[in-house]
């Protein structure tokens, strides 16, 4: 098998860094069903309806089944408005303390309360928001270690927004300037020094179990041990799968996962999504129309990993 990043010409580069006016919709697990995510999900017969299926098709039915599950059960949010991206500081209390400063200061401009009253309302409000941001930092300070994503995003925001790509030299010495020809550019370099990691398939090969023909078996107990230390703070990759879901749901998923991985070591073949990645280029050093100075950060299937 091959190593899902070593098929570049199936990724889809991001070659844009987002705009503030942008949108962008995820999932908001606060007000998520989890029970009856689960319950819908452990209803459906596995074994039974992945009979006589492939590889790829029974990968397409259970990603179907779980996304269709998924949107019943976990509205997503904007994290983005017009105005834009709302503070991770901002809490109900810290809203509702805005909201009420904002109301005395129109009853200051309308005489109905004095200077003093106001200035005290506001200073309350100034203690609260300073209160709920050092309350932020320590709490992503102690959580740094399982969410350096969090950490490290709140770092950035205090820096300059991050640009796209500039123009880019090819192989022939042009300078490309249009979003898709930066994006072959870069996929043409991030390929050429890509090499194979064999690391991770010989220690899984050495963990394998096999029955009494000699073909390989993968028990949900297996699974169930990937399953469970899942980084529920860790982006989605294609397919669209989030790890935080993929944790939730332990118990009625390991079946299914188990006969699609179990399909993929018997048949040699790997499901479209897991060979696919959203490759994001990050600046280093240097000159900034070198694609050598740009390092990939790639997004790949979760399931594909484990």
């Amino acid at each position: 098998m091959k190593h899902p990043l070593s098929q570049f010409q199936n990724n889809r580069i991001l070659t844009k860094g987002r705009k503030e006016s942008s949108k962008i919709h995820t999932l908001d697990f606060r007000k998520a069903d989890f029970d009856s995510l689960r319950d819908l999900m452990g209803r459906i017969p596995w074994d039974a309806n992945m009979k006589g299926k492939g590889v790829q098709d029974s990968w397409q039915y259970f990603k179907e089944a779980l996304l269709k599950a998924q949107k019943e059960t976990i509205p997503t949010r904007s994290k983005r408005g017009k105005h834009g991206r709302r503070p991770d500081w901002l809490t109900g209390e810290t809203l509702g303390e805005l909201k009420h400063k904002k109301e005395a200061y129109k009853k200051w401009k309308l005489g109905q309360m004095t200077r003093e009253e106001f200035k005290g309302i506001a200073r309350e409000c100034r203690g609260v928001i300073r209160k709920a941001k050092a309350q932020m930092e320590l709490r992503l300070a102690k959580d740094v270690k399982d969410n350096k994503k969090g950490f490290y995003r709140h770092v950035n925001k205090k820096k300059v927004i991050r640009e796209g790509v500039q123009p880019l030299m090819d192989e022939g010495g042009n300078l490309v300037t249009d979003d898709v020809g930066k994006a072959e550019v870069l996929n043409a370099f991030f390929a050429s020094v890509f090499t194979d990691k064999v690391g991770s398939w010989t220690s899984a090969l050495s963990d394998a179990r096999w029955d009494e023909d000699g073909q390989p078996v993968v028990g949900k107990e297996q699974v169930r041990n990937y399953l469970e230390k899942l980084n529920v703070h860790k982006s989605m990759g294609p397919d669209l799968v989030h790890p935080r879901v993929l944790r939730e749901l332990v118990n009625v998923i390991v079946e299914p996962l188990a006969i699609i991985f179990e399909k993929s070591w018997r048949s040699g073949e790997i499901p479209d999504n897991w060979i696919k990645a959203n490759v994001v280029p990050i600046f280093k050093k240097g000159k900034k129309d070198d694609p050598g100075n740009y390092r990939p950060v790639s997004l790949t299937s979760v399931p594909g990993k484990i």
